[in-house]
């Protein structure tokens, strides 16, 4: 799908979607609990769809009604040799190895995309440790063993979903575990939240300063009623353009809310001031795409976004796309090997872009065109359901002119 956009400013009020981190989190907590639970103001994003898929290859009913899914109603026996269907989404995959293991001591999981190209070894390593067999050919993986309780040393610079994983597994083993991380956690927030969604299925795991987690063996998930939030990393696309002058309000969100992107309201902030800034993105790296089309536009003002490296390692490398994308509409940007220097002009020009099939890369080049000069062309463009299936039609509904 390729979409033309005649620049335009956007105007009006849009309401975020539900945060996707939030829902997988609480689809799997669901899956977990002996009972039925009800999920409420749920998008069916790709990555969504995939989470629920892979609930119902667990053995596990997930039913959605309009934005409300019900999981657990019924159980059915599981097909071990059947392979879980990730799609392209890292959180599915990751969160989902460790649980069937737990669960069913093997599992074998599929992917599209570049998602089993992604790093996988913080769990390999585990399995090496621990005796668990497993391969990876192609998109096909699978892994076969007891998963044991006991420690596991997991580093804090490759995905906290790494950890995500392992608090939702070892809560179903018999002993007590530790999970060790060997090197600073970035991206603590989505670990709160995973924190979060556990204690309100009735699981205990002990925070030690995130250098360390303590979880009890042998608990059980209670089922509950939830509702979903607004979601800040597709809020951040609407709140970046308004640093390069639209004018949009953003209604919906959780001002209390424990999801890491709410720091997208201070950046953005930061980012009307003058003068040269410098920010660390390593506890918020989704946010990188949303700042950096921002950036572009803070003309006279340079911009750096560091700590950014895993980036290299999404639906797409990030920085390279960001880079390479917006440098075509005449930003002027610097991309290091964790970093992105970006020094900013007036305006952008019209041209030619590619998503590279990743839907923050869509939404970043949807918002730098209300300041191009000529019309902007972005080929790739339904990649924003993975996410936000809805995002072009919030973009001319606030007066965004596409074709």
């Amino acid at each position: 799908m390729t979409v033309f956009i005649t620049p335009a400013r956007l105007h009006g009020t849009v309401k975020p979607p539900p945060s996707k981190s939030q829902a997988h989190r609480a689809l799997l907590a669901a899956a977990l609990a002996r009972g039925t639970s009800r999920i409420q103001n749920v998008d069916p994003s790709e990555d969504i769809l995939a989470t629920m898929g892979a609930v119902q290859s667990l053995g596990i009913s997930c039913r959605k009604d309009g934005k409300t899914v019900t999981v657990g109603e019924l159980r059915m026996k599981r097909d071990l040799a059947a392979p879980i269907d990730c799609g392209e989404s890292g959180s599915t995959l990751r969160f989902l190895i460790p649980i069937a293991l737990a669960l069913f001591g093997a599992g074998r999981f599929t992917g599209r995309g570049r998602l089993m190209r992604r790093p996988q070894e913080p769990y390999f390593e585990i399995f090496r440790e621990r005796g668990i067999r497993y391969d990876l050919q192609g998109d096909l993986l699978w892994a076969e063993g007891e998963l044991k309780s006991g420690v596991f040393r997991l580093p804090g610079d490759v995905s906290s979903q790494f950890v995500t994983g392992l608090l939702f597994a070892l809560p179903l083993l018999k002993g007590d575990s530790v999970i060790e991380v060997t090197s600073p956690l970035e991206s603590r927030g989505y670990v709160d939240m995973t924190l979060d969604t556990l204690a309100g299925f009735g699981i205990r795991a002990d925070n030690r300063g995130y250098e360390s987690f303590f979880i009890p063996g042998g608990q059980s998930y209670r089922p509950r009623e939830m509702t979903v939030e607004s979601d800040y990393s597709q809020a951040a696309f609407f709140l970046a353009a308004n640093v390069m002058g639209n004018r949009i309000e953003v209604s919906g969100l959780n001002p209390d809310s424990i999801q890491g992107d709410r720091v997208i309201l201070e950046l953005a902030g930061r980012m009307t001031t003058p003068g040269d800034l410098e920010i660390d993105v390593s506890q918020c790296p989704d946010l990188v795409p949303a700042l950096a089309a921002a950036a572009a536009l803070r003309r006279g003002w340079t911009t750096s976004l560091t700590g950014a490296g895993r980036l290299r390692l999404k639906e797409s490398d990030r920085l390279e796309a960001v880079s390479a994308e917006l440098s075509a509409l005449g930003a002027e940007i610097e991309a290091g090997e964790d970093f992105l220097k970006i020094h900013g002009v007036e305006n952008l020009r019209g041209g030619s872009t590619d998503s590279r099939g990743d839907h923050r890369i869509a939404m970043a080049l949807a918002v730098a065109a209300t300041r191009a000069s000529g019309e902007v062309t972005v080929t790739g463009a339904e990649a924003v359901r993975k996410s936000y299936p809805d995002f072009w039609e919030d973009y001319r509904m606030l007066g965004g002119n596409i074709r």
